[in-house]
């Protein structure tokens, strides 16, 4: 039987990029004196299109990417790790130089003509692809602390230069991103543990930073300054409630007529809970969960330990970012600047997760098939490596990979 992409993820993406651009459209089609003023000082001049022409521009650029990211062989994929590494920390260095550029007290972009780039948004899909190529090497020991400890540092260097922009979130999502894949890998808890033990100081000397401690103080009490520190909270509490169930209707937000601070990319959630209310809200929470449960299907089915770590990064990284932009949205942790993936505007992170998405198709479609009258020989073969069933060992990863008889495998496969 011929083998197809996955189209259930597909159709998730297509549903979510719509919702994407439905929801772009309606945040930005009022343009405020606010916006206006702040695009004529970016040299753009603001009008009722101008912000969703741009997206859609973005969509296109990004559905090649994945049409390109499809056709790949697997293999160019897995030799492309440590170039990919490499160049993301060249294009994170580069930000310092005169090709970057600062906004809000950050300085987070490259200017790529003709629009920007944000370089940590390739750095986590980066960090995916390498760790999926360390942990299929042969070399790699998960019970050894030395195989450890390299991804860490890595992960550390990469950090270092993402908190100077500053960039707390993206610095956060890639060290939860980088534990979980060693985690499904089946590395010692104890590491990760003595991991946890060190960070902490770290952690603390972090958010003792007074932006940052502002934010945290308006995060545990957003009324107490509902002008100042805790605006963009309040706001988006605001708008969510006003949503009620079914929405004030589309296109009928008062939010994003200047109360709601970047309406139209970090908090562009609150704008669908406002509009579609709760129902439409949790259709938007309910799309990303069936992603994540298909991605996870889609690594399920792979024997070749590279595919298979790739196709978990990839749903890690989109559910990872997914859910912490609706926490920060719903006030159940401090505000960061996270896009939510496929429907905030902005090119960096769509373009990236349109990447990633294709990949994941690439994946799906060199998957073991059935011709029905039966399992396929490669279904059989994943399923004598894991005994009967892939399920995680505490400490020894996936039953998948462990040894197994293969006259065993061969005599099931006969039969």
């Amino acid at each position: 039987m011929t083998q197809r992409y996955d189209r259930v993820l597909l159709v998730l993406v297509a549903i979510l990029i719509v919702v994407g651009l439905t929801a772009v459209y309606s945040s930005t089609s009022v343009v405020s004196p606010a916006v206006a003023e702040k695009q004529k000082g970016k040299g753009i001049e603001a009008s009722q299109f101008s912000f969703i022409k741009k997206q859609m521009l973005t969509v296109v650029i990004g559905i090649v990417i994945l049409l390109v990211a499809c056709k790949v062989p697997l293999e160019y994929l897995r030799k492309a790790a440590i170039p990919l590494l490499v160049l993301s920390l060249i294009f994170l260095v580069l930000v310092y130089s005169p090709l970057g550029i600062s906004a809000g007290g950050a300085r987070r972009w490259l200017r790529l003509w003709p629009s920007t780039f944000q370089p940590s948004e390739l750095v986590k899909l980066a960090m995916v692809l390498f760790m999926a190529w360390y942990m299929s090497r042969p070399a790699y020991r998960k019970e050894q602390f030395g195989s450890f400890i390299i991804p860490i540092v890595i992960m550390g260097v990469f950090q270092v230069i993402i908190l100077k922009q500053p960039d707390f979130g993206a610095a956060v999502s890639l060290a939860i991103l980088t534990v979980s894949m060693l985690f499904l890998g089946g590395v010692r808890l104890r590491f990760l543990a003595m991991l946890g033990l060190i960070t902490i100081p770290l952690f603390i000397k972090l958010i003792s930073e007074p932006y940052r401690w502002k934010r945290i103080v308006a995060f545990l009490d957003p009324w107490k300054d509902p002008q100042g520190s805790g605006f963009q909270l309040v706001q988006s509490f605001i708008a969510l409630g006003s949503g009620g169930l079914q929405g004030v209707g589309l296109g009928e937000s008062k939010q994003k007529l200047a109360f709601l601070p970047e309406v139209h990319t970090d908090f562009i959630f609150s704008l669908i809970g406002e509009e579609l209310g709760f129902f439409g809200a949790t259709a938007v929470v309910v799309l990303f969960f069936v992603f994540f449960l298909q991605a996870v299907n889609i690594a399920r089915k792979r024997e070749d330990r590279f595919a298979h770590y790739l196709a978990f990064g990839i749903a890690i990284m989109i559910a990872v970012q997914a859910v912490i932009n609706f926490a920060v949205v719903t006030g159940m942790v401090p505000t960061k600047g996270l896009p939510l993936p496929f429907i905030s505007y902005g090119g960096s992170s769509l373009v990236i997760n349109m990447f990633a998405v294709g990949m994941l198709l690439n994946i799906s479609k060199n998957s073991p098939v059935s011709d029905g009258r039966g399992p396929a020989s490669g279904e059989v073969r994943a399923h004598a490596l894991s005994g009967g069933e892939s399920r995680w060992r505490l400490g020894f990863g996936y039953t998948k990979y462990g040894r197994t008889n293969e006259r065993d495998i061969a005599a099931r496969e006969d039969r």
